[in-house]
């Protein structure tokens, strides 16, 4: 505050304000009030570190004075563990509470009749009871994320964020053994790769939706209502989930050569997966430091950003700002063509090192304003940038530069929010985008981009239901989703998305185009469906999609 007072807001729904000004104290009694609260708080072990009983001293180490403000130490009192915490003004320790097992610590958690190992509450509203995400330790956390989210109808386009959650809380689950890490372009920080642990922060409980530490469903109004919600089914459209395009619930008799089984149609999967968050501000940022950067050396000045483009570069992300948080309520005067036009030779002529948040930029732009990349030819010039600004035709020979590596990554997530209307079927975009795709050995992408590819997968499969495109088209795409499954060692979500963009082309081929693939085709798809992995097989949904695919054969 101007006057130097800091004022504070708490989960506890109470705001306080603390001040280095006597005249302004609260009264003593209320003050004592204060400290027996805060010192009656109970803290979860995993906010203070992994906490052994034996190895800590007793009251007796309150004696030591504090080697700076702000240290905590932890003592025991009899059977209790107390945190203390050094104050420097008036040269005490400061009791702060009592530090209790947090959940997941060795003990196993029931929900609905089941231990699991880990149950956490996730708010989606004040005022309303916090929603159950079990998850065990054992399980695929991309199951875990599926099963919460269809189990309480929320959009499954939430899926990647509740992974990131289940990992960041738990202090990452391995799922695959790459060796490879990922850089966050905008803060140099190690970010979430389903291939790796990742650490979760000291006293941080991520909400998997907003990164606050309540759930909130959008960052700045819920996307649950307290009554009467609104709910789409992300496959049909409808007010339900049911998984297939009807109203209701239905079950599918699919006989195999061992036994009849009832399933759940999860066929057609209609909604495409698109990636729309961000941190736009720090995009913004880092966006027009760049260009300063540029600018401000001889010998890249040519290179910034001209005024025109300076311009339109801000119209788009005073836009974004908005839609990002508020997608159901996207401002008027979206980004057009030339908006598209301008990030292409912005895109075109910054450096491999300094190019990589206008290609996240144009990831947002296409996810949030398809309609720009309407007009004849600017999917077709856009896909050829990034593919050139991603060094994506350079030969993949080991090592591969970190630059381009990020670089690329963020040109497939373009790429996928670009996939999403049957618009992309029209002319030559949806070949071109194949060849770019069959350049890349599979072997040769990191875990984010072999993911990311298979969810662009996916969504061609998702333009498919709207309007089968020529047959060629199908093919090729058909042999690339393919060509993951065969070749996908590590990741189980990579192998399902590339698993349910075939399942959608074979039900729309069978039910909307009367069409059915060549016995050479049929002979591979059913000889690699075959030979997937055991364990991923075995996985509930995986083996419900299967079933089902097998059936339009």
């Amino acid at each position: 505050m101007p006057n130097g007072d800091i004022v504070s807001g708490c989960s506890d729904g109470v705001v306080r304000v603390f001040s280095s000004s006597e005249g302004r104290w609260a009264s003593a009694s209320e003050l004592k009030e204060y400290e027996d609260y805060v010192a009656n708080q109970a803290l979860p072990s995993q906010q203070v570190g992994d906490v052994k009983k034996s190895d800590l001293p007793g009251l007796e180490a309150l004696n030591d004075p504090g080697k700076k403000p702000g240290e905590v130490k932890m003592v025991k009192n009899g059977d209790k563990v107390e945190a203390h915490q050094w104050d420097a003004s008036s040269y005490t320790w400061q009791k702060v509470g009592d530090v209790v097992d947090a959940v997941g610590q060795g003990r196993k958690q029931l929900y609905q009749g089941r231990e699991y190992d880990y149950v956490f509450d996730v708010d989606i509203q004040d005022g309303v009871p916090p929603l159950k995400l079990p998850y065990n330790v054992t399980e695929n956390p991309y199951a875990a994320a599926q099963r919460f989210l269809e189990s309480n109808d929320l959009s499954l386009n939430y899926i990647d964020e509740v992974v990131k959650f289940i990992e960041k809380n738990t202090s990452g689950v391995k799922l695959g053994a790459g060796g490879d890490e990922y850089v966050d372009p905008f803060t140099g920080a190690s970010r979430y790769r389903s291939g790796a642990p990742t650490q979760a922060p000291p006293s941080t409980y991520m909400d998997p939706f907003t990164g606050a530490s309540r759930y909130t469903g959008a960052p700045s109004q819920p996307s649950v209502q307290t009554t009467a919600p609104v709910y789409q089914d992300p496959f049909t459209g409808a007010s339900r989930y049911s998984g297939a395009n009807s109203s209701q619930p239905t079950s599918q008799s699919i006989t195999s050569s061992s036994a009849k089984l009832e399933v759940k149609p999860v066929l057609p999967m209609r909604q495409c997966l698109l990636n729309m968050q961000a941190n736009v501000d720090g995009m913004r940022s880092k966006v027009f430091h760049f260009d300063d950067v540029l600018r401000n050396e001889i010998s890249t000045s040519v290179l910034a950003m001209y005024p025109e483009e300076i311009s339109t570069i801000d119209d788009i992300f005073s836009y974004l700002a908005h839609a990002v948080n508020n997608p159901s309520s996207p401002p008027p005067n979206s980004p057009n063509t030339a908006s598209v036009e301008a990030v292409i030779q912005i895109v075109d002529r910054w450096p491999r090192d300094q190019r990589f948040p206008v290609i996240d930029l144009s990831r947002l732009l296409a996810g949030h304003c398809p309609t720009a990349f309407e007009a004849p030819g600017v999917r077709s010039r856009f896909l050829e940038t990034l593919v050139k600004a991603a060094e994506w035709n350079a030969p993949w020979t080991a090592p591969i530069p970190k630059v381009r590596q990020t670089n690329s990554y963020l040109m497939l997530r373009a790429l996928a929010n670009i996939v999403q209307h049957a618009s992309v079927a029209d002319g030559t975009f949806l070949g071109e985008l194949f060849i770019v795709l069959d350049r890349a050995p599979h072997e040769m992408l990191t875990l984010q981009q072999r993911q990311t590819v298979s969810t662009l997968l996916f969504n061609v499969s998702t333009v498919y239901l709207q309007t089968p495109f020529d047959e060629s088209h199908r093919d090729q795409h058909t042999a690339l989703v393919l060509r993951v499954l065969q070749k996908e060692k590590e990741d189980s979500e990579t192998r399902y998305r590339a698993l349910a963009a075939l399942g959608n082309v074979l039900y729309a081929m069978k039910t909307i185009s009367s069409s059915s693939p060549t016995q050479v085709q049929s002979t591979e798809i059913s000889t690699t469906l075959e030979s997937l992995p055991e364990s991923f097989v075995n996985e509930e949904r995986v083996r419900h999609l299967l079933q089902q695919t097998l059936s339009f054969l």
